[in-house]
């Protein structure tokens, strides 16, 4: 059981809220430090990380309102709750990083077909250096941190940022690289500085695809693993008085699991005791998925294959 399950839309809203406040003032720091270093450092690649770690506000911001959002139940008009602002942040949140990424990627190719074209590379000073080394650091302390409480409460929009720390982590590596050889291996090295950031750039667009394929998949109503359908499926079965079960079908509505499915129970039941038999399928499910687990059971009576054909059905 995840502790999703455990605490209130509420508090879940206030840790989320709580960590992101913490990444944004981080970044505001280190996007001034970043920059001033970078100016009075003579570090191209330095600013050009400081104008990276800008982005990181815009995903703070998003996270910030999308979490607040998706914590409100259900009402009339979102009768599923707001999950889905959340997942709709997530996947926003991977834009940014492409786009970033993207960015990285040009000016960086830029600057090594200036280099190849023989055109000098300004060589940084020691400030830049230093204020690299202490935004490696900081966002992969922001990473860690970001993403351990994102797990904790099942918040793939906190996940999501916490990704985004690390790839500007990435990006203060690629510029750590390039000033240090820079500085102390003399000219010709200079051209590791964009080598060095193209080549993140190429990571984070991955992990911009890794988070946000899911978020694109949940709004577009993909069904849950096969694994985790089987899991479902194997948990119901066991419930007693389930004689069978069928049209199984299953989604994510942000943190939450959202599934319907039939039950064949024995035709001689009354209501009531097919009723309590539904009940005993939803308590068990909401034991092992959480609280918030929304679950439709269409109950059915069995008949033996004797008594009437019955087709297997999955889904």
């Amino acid at each position: 059981m995840t502790e999703t399950t455990q605490i209130s839309a509420k508090e879940r809203a206030a840790r989320a809220k709580h960590v992101t406040w913490v990444g944004f003032l981080v970044n505001v720091v280190l996007s001034l430090l970043k920059i001033t270093a970078g100016i009075l450092g003579r570090s191209g690649a330095m600013v050009a990380d400081g104008i990276h770690s800008i982005s990181d506000f815009v995903t703070d911001v998003i996270v910030l309102v999308f979490i607040g959002v998706s914590s409100r139940g259900e009402n009339e008009k979102y009768q599923y709750g707001h999950g889905k602002f959340e997942t709709f942040a997530t996947m926003l949140i991977s834009f940014a990083l492409l786009a970033v990424a993207i960015g990285l990627f040009w000016s960086s190719a830029e600057l090594i077909l200036r280099a190849i074209q023989g055109e000098t590379l300004p060589r940084p000073g020691i400030l830049p250096f230093v204020m690299a080394v202490v935004s490696v650091g900081a966002k992969e302390w922001l990473f860690q941190y970001t993403r351990r409480v994102g797990m904790r409460i099942s918040s793939m929009a906190l996940v999501a940022n916490a990704w985004h720390h690390r790839s500007d982590a990435f990006s203060s590596i690629a510029v750590l690289v390039g000033i240090g050889c820079a500085m102390f291996l003399g000219e010709p090295w200079r051209v590791l500085d964009p080598i060095a950031a193209l080549i993140v750039s190429v990571f984070i667009v991955i992990v911009s695809l890794r988070i946000g394929l899911p978020s694109i998949n949940e709004l577009l109503e993909v069904s849950l693993p096969d694994n985790i359908n089987k899991e479902i499926g194997d948990t119901i079965q066991r419930v007693d008085g389930v004689k069978k079960f069928h049209r199984l079908r299953t989604r994510k509505n942000g943190s939450v699991v959202v599934m319907s499915f039939h039950v064949k129970v024995d035709p001689t039941m009354t209501i009531v005791e097919a009723h309590d038999v539904a009940s005993r399928i939803e308590r068990v499910l909401r034991e092992k998925y959480g609280a918030g687990t929304i679950i439709n059971v269409h109950v059915e009576p069995y008949f033996d294959a004797s008594e009437q054909p019955q087709s297997v059905e999955k889904y």
